[in-house]
């Protein structure tokens, strides 16, 4: 099959198919658990460079978090600690709620 054949194929395919949807193509099918957005957001545990250095927005957050919170700051975190230690800091000094939570 040719190139052109094989674009054409795809493109039926894709029409035949329901289009996009929000599932994790990771998860098996039907698998949403609590991920009621998709992949919208992903439990950090799951994120494929959460084992990385954290990035420089969540090192000044995190700084920020943790003078408000009269916690100790740890430069070592990966991507995915940090975001979890945002997450368990956000609860500790109510940042980052979204404004009808604070009702």
């Amino acid at each position: 099959m040719n190139d052109r054949n094989q674009q054409k194929a795809r493109a039926q395919d894709y029409e035949a198919a329901e289009g996009p949807t929000l599932e994790n193509p990771k998860k098996p099918s039907g698998d949403r658990g609590n991920d009621s957005v998709g992949n919208l957001q992903k439990d950090p545990d799951d994120w494929v460079t959460g084992d990385e250095k954290m990035t420089m927005a969540q090192a000044s957050y995190l700084k920020t978090l943790c003078e408000e919170a009269g916690e100790e700051y740890d430069a070592g975190l990966t991507k995915a600690e940090a975001s979890k230690r945002i997450d368990e800091l956000q609860a500790v000094t109510g940042r980052g709620r979204p404004a009808h939570a604070a009702e």
